[in-house]
Order: structure tokens, then C-alpha cells, then sequence
């Protein structure tokens, strides 16, 4: 029996100073906060190639006759784009189509009055300085149809890492930003996300403002810059 008083004392005395311990122990109730941030950045580069979109197109009664018009109009329109604008340049058949035009009347149905033939030819220049002799040439030889220029940028891969890099560190000054006015600071980046890469809106010249200049005037062409715009994601846990 003394045996047992002494062991119950004794695993008494234990659990007191284990509680006497744990209620010593400091607990911090501060615990990690995330917060989601988004970083923003356009860059700016200048285009190194010029897309043409130009057709030809002809009309006559008869479908074959339409055709065969269009085709040596378009034969002529080509030779002159590949002369004009050099041997780095790409010029192919981007569309072709024959259609019947039809007279509607009411009450009636439709009746065919002749043939529409088009035959579309895209044009893609690295040279920009030969852009307006180009759509000279083309007018001068039988196009009829010049649908616009785009300019765009082949080589786009540095223009594009600056734009996530610098939208990667506005996202985290963003987080350093929070953080601080929360007066803590930031311990671990949880995950980046890049939420796309948008292309520029590529400047558009429409046919009507190359159509109606003067054979003996020369079609001016400004490039401008291109906006490279990033946008990131990012969850950081600040303590």
C-alpha cells in the first residue's frame, strides 16, 4: 500500500509541472495572412514586319470570263508585289473566290445579273521602308482592293520577358506594399501566375485612304510603336 501512495504522489507531482510548463510556454497568436496581388507592364517596341493583305477583283456576265480576267490581273499584280518588295519577301494566295451577283426584286426571286472574281494575295515585308512602293506597285498593276497593312513583331520573345519581368516586380512591391501596412512582412511567394500575354492592337490602314491618291503621288506609311502589355498574379504569405 505504501508503495502505491508513493507512485500516486509521484505521477501527481509530473502532471503539476508539466502544467506548470505548458501555461509558462508563450503561444503567438499571430498567424500567416495571404494576400493576392497583380502586377501590370506595357513595353513598347518598334514592328519589324508589315503584313498586305491586297486583291484583285473583276466582274463579268459570265463566269468564265470573270475568271480569266481576274487571273491575269492577278498574275500582273504579283509579279509587281515580288519586284517591289525584294527577295525576303513572302507573297502567297490567302483566298479565292468566284460569286454570282443576283438582282433581288420583290416578290421574286432572285436572278443572277453576272460573276464576282477575287483573288486575295498576302503580302509579308521585313523591309518597313518599302511598304508605300509596294502599294504603288500593286495599284499601278490591277489591284482594285487593298484591304489594310498590319505591323507586327516576328522576333517578340525579349520585348515580352521584359514586360513579365517588370509585371513580376510590380506584383511583388505590391505584396511589400500590404505587408508593411500590416506591419509584417513577406515570408514566402505561394504561387505566380501569368494571366496571358496580350498582342498589341496592330495598326490598320484601310483601303480607301491608299484607293483614292494620284498614280504620280506616293502612298506615305508612318510606323508607329507596338505596346507589349503583361499582366501577373501573385499570392505571397506575410507573417
Amino acid at each position: 500500500m505504501k508503495r502505491l501512495f508513493t507512485t500516486i504522489f509521484a505521477l501527481t507531482l509530473t502532471l503539476s509541472a508539466a502544467t506548470i510548463l505548458h501555461a509558462q510556454t508563450p503561444t503567438d497568436t499571430r498567424r500567416a495572412t495571404r494576400v493576392t496581388v497583380s502586377g501590370d507592364s506595357i513595353v513598347q517596341a518598334q514592328p519589324d514586319t508589315a503584313i498586305l493583305t491586297i486583291s484583285v477583283v473583276t466582274q463579268a456576265r459570265r463566269a468564265l470570263d470573270a475568271q480569266q480576267e481576274n487571273a491575269t490581273k492577278t498574275t500582273a499584280v504579283v509579279e509587281a508585289l515580288k519586284a517591289a518588295a525584294g527577295p525576303g519577301a513572302e507573297v502567297k494566295t490567302s483566298g479565292y473566290s468566284v460569286q454570282p451577283q443576283r438582282m433581288y426584286r420583290e416578290n421574286q426571286p432572285p436572278t443572277i445579273t453576272g460573276y464576282e472574281a477575287r483573288n486575295t494575295v498576302t503580302a509579308t515585308i521585313g523591309d518597313l521602308k518599302k511598304v508605300g512602293p509596294v502599294i504603288d506597285a500593286a495599284s499601278q498593276a490591277g489591284a482594285n482592293d487593298i484591304a489594310g497593312i498590319s505591323f507586327t513583331l516576328r522576333q517578340d520573345r525579349p520585348a515580352r520577358d521584359r514586360a513579365l519581368s517588370e509585371a513580376t516586380r510590380e506584383a511583388m512591391n505590391k505584396a511589400e506594399v500590404l505587408a508593411r501596412a500590416l506591419g509584417r512582412k513577406v515570408t514566402r511567394i505561394v504561387e505566380v501566375q501569368e494571366e496571358g500575354f496580350i498582342r498589341p492592337p496592330q495598326p490598320v490602314y484601310q483601303a480607301d485612304a491608299f484607293m483614292v491618291k494620284r498614280e504620280s503621288v506616293a502612298t506615305p506609311i508612318e510606323v508607329g510603336s507596338l505596346d507589349i502589355t503583361s499582366r501577373v498574379l501573385l499570392i505571397a504569405e506575410v507573417e
